[in-house]
């Protein structure tokens, strides 16, 4: 049998050993015994935790003096005196944070917990060089990764206007400054103390105080009668369950293989000269693909920790089923089975790259994005060369593959079959690549590495290269075709159109379309350059004055002759909404088509429902109006039909005063003194005037009645007008 790894033995932990005698009988070191008994009990009191001190009973205050406490009590547990850094950072970062000004207390924050981090890098690598014995690097790690995004977010939160953040940095903005106990608790707290995953300090607020859990499943009924339905709080027992089975399957893989194909196998001469290449490249796969499956195992119970407290919540699908991958850091499936390199970072650490992204990636000049990404990266893992070579590595073959993904692509797309022979081709290089870029990152030493490279003669680092830098001069890429509403947007906005007479403006439009190469990926989309393979225009400040002005004179000829249809086509332009600042729907921030679809689907779903209670408002102000007129015409046929009641002493009701005293109870009005010119005449003064009085009063009423009837026909076919889609 071969050797165990080196990790299983260790004389320098500072842990507790009171479990020594379990850790003999089951044959691990007492660090990982120790390392296992607090996370299962987590996962036990995150059970409590959310039972027990359930927001509803509970005050915020005491959820986060108890997450703080235990989250201390494992720290002192597993690190013994080691666990003062846990302290330290923290309470550092605090005072930086609450005397530096927010215009730079981002920099200043990264600067010091970076600072510290590094510190205790060194030393471990100092005192304890090569080990994997479990050392207070780890939580340190996903310490500085909560102080410095809670950093960011004040900044952003302070001092930059909304308009300028990305979506997931408005989301994640903090606009009032932490209390010492919400800090220290959101730093402390024993879900993610030992192994993470990363919780933004907006989300992690939220769960203490219970409002992640009120967002409400997606239905497909109306918005109408106000009626908001009882939301039951969701239960994540069957996603705790999922993720221990899978956590211990993967500990099963990482025992049973680990054996197998040691590490420290890849760094001796026996290996290096007495095996095929072939059997190199194998060994380095299985052996790399063996060390994940410890990662697997940490990361899905601690995942299963924090969903069974009630935090990683991410609201409903579109049939209504609870989401619990709000802070997921790991999806096992999708990454040991990813066609390109882009889809295997998005879905390994996925806590780490959500980091990365928001302080690195979407704040430095495009270019450098992902250079200094993969830096920071680097050098928050530590000191150990293999880390450096890993990430170097990486970021060149990251950048072979985007390339190789535009350049052959499109090739393998015609039929059923050639889409499936490339998804199977890349996933299969993907995994060659992946041993290939990764096993310095388990060896560690920078000697060890180099040599196993030079017997792979440096392959995929030559493939790499020429990739990047030969390929695209003698292949051509696929190009994104200009819709025709970008054309006629382009043309509308003083552009160049396929009709011009002159060559140099189609040449020049074929450049601006060449910039847009098709490309799935969205951080190639986004933040990297596509290589033009048109050739490039070297014009003079008088060539491109004179060729503007030709173009301004071809525009106003086609303008002229076709100004209905150019304002037409400026009509049907669509205009791009406003992003949600909603960060839960982008929780890996992929800002591609499926989520802009999503986006549309919602804004027509409300804009339909705002539209319908428009039409509700303005059907029922019609009805109200039309009674009320239909009313005032019927009392108007009546006094038409009673011009005059004359009482049985004789006397007429000539006025509402006389009417009043003579304690009749009738209340129609009297119109028979009413005459065009306004004055009022004494109703007993004669039956000539009389009868006069009566025709004048038939006369003006029938008027009336007549532009009445012609108001309330108008008025009836107002709802049926709107009705039709003037209203929509």
């Amino acid at each position: 049998m071969l050797e165990s790894p080196k990790f299983i033995e260790n004389d320098l932990y500072n842990g507790s050993h009171a479990f020594t005698w379990l850790a003999d009988m089951v044959g691990l070191s007492v660090d990982l015994v120790n390392f296992l008994l607090c996370q299962i009990s987590a996962l036990f009191l995150a059970s409590l935790f959310r039972s027990m001190l359930h927001p509803s009973k509970v005050s915020s205050k005491l959820r986060h003096t108890f997450a703080l406490s235990i989250g201390l009590a494992f720290g002192y547990f597993c690190f013994g005196q080691q666990a003062i850094h846990i302290a330290g950072l923290p309470a550092i970062c605090y005072i930086v944070i609450r005397t530096q000004d927010p215009r730079i207390v981002q920099r200043a924050v990264l600067l010091v917990a970076m600072s510290y981090l590094l510190c205790v890098h060194l030393m471990r690598q100092l005192y304890d060089y090569g080990s994997y014995a479990l050392d207070i690097t780890g939580p340190l790690m996903i310490i500085t990764q909560k102080v410095t995004s809670l950093a960011f977010s004040i900044h952003d939160g302070f001092v930059r206007e909304e308009e300028d953040l990305t979506k997931a940095q408005q989301y994640h903005a903090i606009r009032k400054m932490p209390s010492a106990l919400e800090y220290f608790s959101y730093v402390w707290h024993f879900q993610s103390i030992l192994a993470g995953p990363l919780v933004f300090y907006k989300d992690y607020i939220e769960f203490v105080e219970g409002y992640n859990l009120l967002k409400r499943p997606s239905t497909n009924g109306s918005l109408d009668n106000g009626k908001r339905e009882l939301v039951l709080e969701p239960s994540p027992t069957k996603t705790v369950i999922r993720k221990v089975i899978g956590s211990l399957v993967c500990a099963f893989i990482f025992m049973k293989f680990v054996k197998l194909y040691p590490v420290k196998n890849m760094k001796e001469d026996d290996f290096l000269e007495n095996t095929s290449m072939a059997y190199k490249y194998w060994y380095a796969m299985m052996a790399t693909t063996c060390i994940r499956f410890k990662y697997y195992h940490a990361w899905l119970l601690a995942d299963a920790i924090c969903n069974n407290a009630g935090l990683g919540f991410a609201g409903y699908d579109k049939d209504g089923n609870a989401k619990w991958d709000l802070i997921s850091n790991i999806n096992v499936l999708s990454f040991e089975f990813s066609s390109n390199m882009r889809d295997a970072i998005n879905n390994w650490n996925c806590g780490t790259n959500r980091w990365l992204r928001t302080l690195v990636y979407e704040r430095v000049p495009k270019r450098y994005g992902t250079l200094l990404t993969f830096a920071l990266s680097a050098v928050w893992h530590g000191f150990y060369p293999g880390y450096y070579l890993t990430f170097a590595t990486g970021a060149v073959t990251v950048t072979a593959a985007r390339m190789g993904r535009r350049l052959f692509r499109h090739r393998f797309q015609s039929t059923q079959l050639t889409r499936m022979f490339y998804d199977i081709l890349t996933c299969l290089i993907t995994r060659i690549v992946m041993g290939y870029a990764t096993f310095p990152f388990v060896l560690l030493e920078f000697m060890g590495s180099i040599k196993l490279y030079l017997r792979f003669y440096l392959c995929l680092h030559i493939i790499s290269l020429v990739t990047i830098f030969i390929l695209p001069q003698y292949i051509r890429g696929e190009r994104r075709d200009s819709s025709p509403k970008s054309t006629d947007s382009v043309a509308a906005s003083g552009s160049v159109r396929d009709s011009s007479p002159t060559r140099v403006p189609q040449a020049a439009r074929a450049a601006l379309a060449g910039g847009n190469d098709l490309n799935e990926d969205e951080d190639e989309d986004k933040h990297a350059k596509c290589k033009d393979n048109t050739p490039q225009l070297l014009l003079t400040e008088q060539q491109q004055q004179r060729i503007e002005q030709q173009n301004n004179v071809i525009l106003q000829s086609q303008t002229s002759h076709h100004p209905q249809q150019q304002q037409k086509e400026q009509q049907q332009q669509p205009k791009s909404p406003k992003p949600p600042t909603n960060a839960r729907d982008a929780i890996s921030v992929p800002h591609d088509q499926c989520e802009m679809d999503q986006l549309s689907s919602k804004l027509k779903e409300k804009f339909e429902a705002e539209t319908k209670n428009i039409e509700e408002f303005i059907d029922k102000t019609v009805t109200d109006t039309v009674s009320g007129i239909v009313e005032f015409k019927n009392d108007l046929m009546r006094d038409i039909e009673f011009p005059k009641l004359k009482l049985p002493g004789g006397s007429a009701i000539s006025t509402p005063l006389d009417a009043a005293a003579t304690s009749v109870g009738l209340r129609k009005r009297n119109i028979s003194s009413v005459h065009e010119n306004g004055q009022c005449t004494d109703a007993s003064g004669g039956d000539t005037a009389e009868h006069a009085a009566e025709e004048n009063s038939a006369a003006f009423l029938k008027k009336e009645i007549e532009v009445i009837n012609a108001v309330v026909q108008q008025a009836n076919v107002l709802p049926a007008v709107l009705s039709n889609g003037h209203a929509k």
